[in-house]
C-alpha cells in the first residue's frame, strides 16, 4: 500500500494547508470544511495530513485510543495496561454509512456463539483523539448529521439500545470536503466546523505543470519521490510540536480580544462561537510563527477562514463570503 502524498509536496492551496496545520496545533479549533471543485486536492490534503501528524500514546488494545489505563472503558475487555505509540487516527466516514457502523452496536457474532452481550465499537471510537474525515459532506444523510452534531458537542458517544448502555470518549477533529455544485450544507453542521476554506484549480500555467509533474513522480517513482519530501514533512511536523508548546505560553492582550469582538459584531455572526474560534485560530497561528503574544496581524491572517461560513446571507451583496469578510476586516482593523 502506497504512503499518502506528502503534505509538503502539495502545490499551492496555502489557505487549506494553513487551516489543516492550525487544527493540528490546537484541535479545539473545531475542524475544517474544504469546499471546491473536483480534482483540487481536497482528499489528498487530508490523507497527507494523516501521515504528517505527530504520533500519540495509547493503551495497547484500547478501541478508543485511551491515553492512560485508567481511562479505558469498562467494556473494552481486550485492552492491556501498557501504552504504545501509534499514528494519529484519521478515519473515513463513507456516504451511506449506517448508524450502527458510526456509533457501534451489539456484537452479533459473540451474542450468537457465546450468548453474551458485547459492544462492537464503531467509527467514532476509532476516531477518538484523531480526525474524522467526511468526503462529500454535503450529501451526508440527515440522521447521521444529527448524530455527529450531538457527539461533536458533547465529546462523548452514547449508545442506548439492544440492551446495551455504552458511553465512551469521542473527541475528534471533523474534516469535511465537498463540491458546492452538489448541494449546500445544513446550517447546524456548517456552524460546527471551526474553519472553512474554498479551493479552486490553479489558473497559473506553471503551477498546473508543477502539480502534474509531482503527481506523476509520486505515481511512477514512488520511493524516490517520498524520500525527496521526507525532510520537509518532518520539518513541518517538528514545527507543529513546537507550536503546541508555544501555545501554552502565548500572551493574549485585551486589545486583541477587542479586535476579535468588534470584527464578529461588524460581521453580524450569530452567537459567540465565531469569536471563540477566531481567537483559537489566531493563537494557533501566532504559535506556528513562534511569536510570544497575539497581535492584530494574527487575527487578520485567519479571520476569513474562521468567519466566512458564519455570515448571514445578504441577497443584495453578490460578493462571495470570503470577499465580504476581507472587506469588513479592512474596515474594522484598518
Amino acid at each position: 500500500m502506497k504512503q499518502p502524498f506528502p503534505f509538503a509536496a502539495i502545490v499551492g492551496q496555502e489557505e487549506m494547508k494553513r487551516a489543516m496545520i492550525l487544527t493540528a496545533i490546537d484541535p479545539a479549533i473545531g475542524g475544517v470544511l474544504v469546499f471546491g471543485d473536483r480534482g483540487t486536492g481536497k482528499s489528498t490534503a487530508v490523507r497527507a495530513l494523516a501521515a504528517l501528524l505527530p504520533p500519540i500514546k495509547a493503551v495497547k488494545g484500547c478501541p478508543v485510543n485511551s491515553e492512560k489505563a485508567a481511562l479505558v472503558p469498562d467494556w473494552a475487555a481486550g485492552a492491556g495496561k501498557t501504552t504504545q505509540t501509534i499514528p494519529t487516527p484519521v478515519v473515513d466516514l463513507p456516504l451511506g454509512v449506517s448508524e450502527d457502523r458510526v456509533t457501534g452496536a451489539l456484537d452479533i457474532e459473540r451474542a450468537l456463539t457465546n450468548g453474551e452481550k458485547a459492544f462492537q465499537p464503531g467509527l467514532l471510537a476509532r476516531a477518538n483523539r484523531g480526525y474524522l474525515y467526511i468526503d462529500e459532506v454535503n450529501l451526508l444523510e440527515d440522521h447521521i448529521v444529527d448524530l455527529l452534531l450531538d457527539v461533536a458537542q458533547s465529546g462523548e458517544n452514547v449508545v442506548e439500545r439492544e440492551g446495551l448502555s455504552i458511553r465512551h470518549a469521542a473527541r475528534f477533529v471533523l474534516v469535511g470536503s465537498g463540491n458546492p455544485e452538489e448541494g449546500e450544507l445544513r446550517p447546524q453542521l456548517l456552524d460546527r466546523f471551526g474553519l472553512s476554506v474554498d479551493v479552486a484549480s490553479p489558473t497559473d500555467i506553471d503551477e498546473r505543470i508543477e502539480v502534474i509533474k509531482r503527481r506523476d513522480a509520486y505515481e511512477t517513482d514512488h520511493a524516490a519521490f517520498m524520500l525527496r519530501w521526507q525532510a520537509e514533512d518532518a520539518a513541518i511536523r517538528a514545527q507543529i510540536l513546537r507550536a503546541r508548546k508555544t501555545l501554552k505560553k502565548l500572551k493574549t492582550p485585551d486589545s486583541s480580544l477587542r479586535d476579535v469582538a468588534e470584527l464578529c459584531l461588524a460581521l453580524g455572526s450569530d452567537g459567540l462561537r465565531g469569536e471563540l474560534t477566531l481567537l483559537k485560530a489566531a493563537r494557533a497561528y501566532a504559535a506556528w510563527r513562534d511569536d510570544t503574544a497575539l497581535t492584530r496581524g494574527h487575527v487578520r491572517a485567519v479571520a476569513t477562514m474562521a468567519l466566512r461560513h458564519r455570515l448571514r446571507r445578504d441577497p443584495l451583496d453578490e460578493a462571495g463570503s470570503g470577499v465580504r469578510v476581507t472587506r469588513i476586516v479592512d474596515e474594522v482593523l484598518g
